[in-house]
């Protein structure tokens, strides 16, 4: 039992295959300071937000924008999608492409990457991020309902929705999924990434409540009080249509409905990878008790793919 968790262990350090690694941008110092400059100008330093933030956190959010973040996606999100399709060369649309890091790390495979998103100022640190990279970028101030329009004449071997469905109304969800996979030929791939469950019972991205996510949007903007999570749990007191959009904005969960309302029935729903299942590393991620929860959604629906019960939707459908 022991050697079977180390081996499983050593499995969590994902590192990217060596000929992709061998794509990475060398980043100078001085490249590094100017990356910093934007992101402290056009992201970090807008509104109320530095000031928000403790010391430590500030120059954590630098840190994970410069490093970690990165890291992240060139060790474990270009990998994953490279098993699905080579990246060199394909065509991709990434709606939700915030600063441009996963932007940078799909590019510097070969990908051909159109991203965009509704903050300009976001939009503004990437374009100086591919620019300090060396990299032209195709950026574009789009929502994500909007994306037929913009970019119907385009081919895209990847839609991915990168962190973005959990900040859209079910409504803007429902027709941006519709669009996506309109827009897809035969054979090509829709992705969804880092969206929290909410079929699961922990929600870890916006209050860090168990249930949270099974709450009726009007009782979880009032139960957010209850959160530990400082700059969320004293913001929504008093209901109305404004700050219940705001409040949705923060980050609600999504399932297998969306998909099943926006594209086709459950059953032929072609999820063809997990991230999960790509790393292998579910029994360290979840535990005995994570596994038999997952075993519990799957008893309740025989035709629901694993990949729509992990704590994070990581799953890649192919339109065939």
């Amino acid at each position: 039992m022991k050697n079977i968790l180390k081996k499983k262990f050593k499995k969590t350090f994902y590192s990217a295959p060596r000929k992709m690694q061998q794509k990475y941008t060398e980043f100078t110092k001085e490249q590094l300071d100017e990356l910093t400059e934007s992101l402290k100008k056009n992201y970090l330093d807008r509104g109320n937000t530095k000031s928000e933030l403790s010391s430590y956190e500030y120059n954590a959010a630098i840190n994970g924008q410069l490093h970690e973040r990165l890291s992240y996606n060139r060790n474990r999100i270009a990998p994953w999608l490279n098993s699905v399709k080579d990246l060199n060369g394909a065509h991709v649309l990434e709606i939700g492409c915030g600063t441009g890091i996963s932007t940078l790390a799909l590019t510097e495979q070969g990908a051909k990457v159109v991203g965009v998103d509704v903050d300009q100022g976001a939009l503004e640190v990437a374009k100086d991020r591919m620019k300090i990279a060396g990299y032209e970028a195709e950026l574009h101030h789009v929502n994500g309902d909007e994306i037929y329009d913009s970019f119907k004449e385009k081919k895209f071997d990847f839609i991915i929705y990168y962190a973005v469905l959990e900040h859209m109304t079910v409504t803007e969800r429902l027709a941006s999924l519709k669009q996506a996979w309109d827009m897809l030929p035969e054979d090509a791939f829709l992705a969804i990434i880092e969206t929290p469950n909410r079929l699961w019972y922990y929600d870890s991205h916006t209050a860090a409540l168990p249930f949270y996510d099974w709450l009726p949007d009007d009782l979880a903007f009032y139960y957010s009080k209850f959160s530990d999570r400082k700059n969320f749990k004293d913001s929504y007191r008093e209901l109305d249509d404004e700050q219940l959009m705001k409040f949705a904005r923060w980050g609600r969960g999504a399932s297998y409905h969306e998909f099943e309302l926006a594209i086709a029935p459950l059953k032929e729903l072609n999820v063809v990878s997990s991230l999960v299942k790509f790393e292998k590393t579910a029994f360290l991620k979840f535990g005995f008790k994570g596994l038999k929860y997952i075993k519990f959604l799957r008893s309740l629906n025989k035709k629901l793919h694993k990949g729509f019960c992990y704590p994070y939707l990581d799953i890649v459908l192919k339109k065939s």
